[in-house]
């Protein structure tokens, strides 16, 4: 308990002045979201029925403010009593398959990304409700679809409420003064930089360690910008390739640039030794910048602070995915209409839009409508966020989202094989060959 504590207090955004005008019902009356006027599905709530959810803990204490706000205003119309508990990012998935190995506990959970795929044959199905919501709100955006649709069908095992990015988090100055005007593009350009940067003694630092959103981020990063990845398009394991070696030749002469003990370090640490002056570049989602920006001993920081996609390397375009919140319904519900009504609820403009623009940016939307909401405009800084949800990559790209490449994500598989070359206890092709065999393990368990 100790280390969520933590979490939570270090990184609180608060409340401000401005989140909080975005949430009234000022800012609903000039939204600019379009809903269409589609039939809902009929989801008679179940006589007495009560809800327990359980998501991971906010980033901004508005998230958490709205959000059982929003929960309150749904018992208050239903009768529905609801207790939403918010838990660790760490201990999210190990509550999720408490949950599904025993039958009981939460009837909704908000995991992360593919874990839906994970429980698939333990949760009722959304589609429904899934439907509706792309009539009503401009469709699902690419993400969305791609964590909340079981694979190759058309049914959904997940709502997905949205997905933190993180771009490049870096002191303008200090990428100025090492002779650049932005982050480059190129792999060897951004060696460079961060060569100099380590010269400056302000140097780059990514997570390395078992870290949900920042390890599986810089991991991905670093195979995906080689044209990497775990699978094919048909499923087959592809991960001891060439291009992964590649990648992780050059993570043993990027490694050297870093700020010293990122192979331990958590989705916490980087926000602390960037907020501390420690290091001049790393990647995070949108609660850095504001957390600078509404302290006054470090606004300075915040204004010399800029974003930019993570660099394309040889890939088409920024191998930037999203750690998207995904809910799901499991079976041993005995109220599954209700739970579905709530979700639903919670996904409508009147509720969503407020909880949105709370988040500050940090969260970005999964239906297209949502591009509108006022938090996209509130802050120049904040607009690279918005559209997050549109990015082809994910967990398991490039093929398809299963039990098990949700298994290979949450045992850290692809992050701990790039720890091994960091740390030089292990050499590229050795980390690959391991990697490969760690995820031949969970797909023969799945049956392939």
């Amino acid at each position: 308990m100790k280390y969520e504590i933590t979490r939570r207090d270090a990184l609180v955004l608060g409340a401000s002045a401005a989140a909080l005008a975005v949430t009234g019902a000022s800012a609903q009356e000039a939204s600019k979201v379009k809903a269409a006027d589609v039939a809902a599905p009929s989801l008679p709530i179940e006589k007495d029925a009560t809800l327990r959810m359980l998501r991971p803990v906010r980033f901004v204490q508005a998230d958490e403010d709205v959000f059982r706000a929003n929960a309150k205003k749904f018992t208050d119309k239903t009768g529905v009593d609801i207790k939403v508990d918010f838990v660790g990012w760490e201990d999210i998935n190990q509550q999720t398959a408490v949950t599904s190995n025993s039958g009981a506990g939460p009837d909704i959970i908000i995991g992360f990304g593919d874990a839906p795929h994970i429980y698939i044959d333990k949760l009722i199905e959304l589609t429904d409700v899934a439907d509706y919501l792309d009539k009503r709100y401009g469709g699902w955006l690419t993400l969305a679809r791609r964590y909340g649709m079981r694979s190759k069908s058309k049914s959904w095992v997940g709502l997905p409420f949205g997905a933190s990015g993180g771009p490049l988090v870096y002191r303008k100055s200090l990428v100025n003064a090492a002779g650049f005007d932005k982050v480059p593009e190129d792999h060897a350009g951004f060696l460079e930089l961060c060569k100099k940067l380590k010269a400056a003694g302000k140097p780059a630092g990514f997570a390395l360690g078992n870290a949900v959103g920042d390890g599986n981020g810089f991991a991905n990063w670093l195979l995906w910008s080689h044209n990497a990845a775990l699978l094919d398009e048909e499923g087959n394991i592809i991960i001891n390739s060439k291009e992964t070696i590649a990648a992780l030749k050059y993570l043993k002469e990027l490694y050297p640039t870093f700020i010293a003990g990122t192979p331990s370090w958590n989705d916490v640490s980087n926000n602390r030794a960037y907020s501390s002056q420690e290091i001049g570049l790393t990647a995070n989602g949108v609660s850095l910048y504001f957390s600078l920006k509404n302290d006054p001993a470090t606004k300075a920081i915040a204004d010399d602070t800029a974003h930019q996609f993570l660099i394309k390397g040889l890939a088409p375009t920024s191998p930037m995915s999203g750690l998207t919140l995904n809910a799901m319904v499991f079976k041993h519900s005995k109220y599954p209409n209700a739970a579905k009504a709530f979700l639903q609820f919670m996904l409508e403009h009147e509720q969503y839009e407020p909880w949105l623009n709370a988040n500050s940016g940090y969260w970005s939307q999964p239906l297209a409508a949502y591009a509108d909401a006022a938090v996209w405009s509130s802050d120049p800084k904040v607009a690279i966020f918005k559209d997050t949800m549109r990015s082809p990559y994910y967990n398991g790209y490039k093929g398809p989202i299963s039990t098990a490449t949700g298994a290979v994500n949450a045992d850290y598989v692809l992050v701990q094989m790039c720890a091994s070359v960091a740390t030089d206890a292990a050499t590229p092709e050795a980390a690959a060959a391991e990697a490969e065999q760690r995820a031949k393990r969970y797909f023969r368990r799945q049956g392939r």
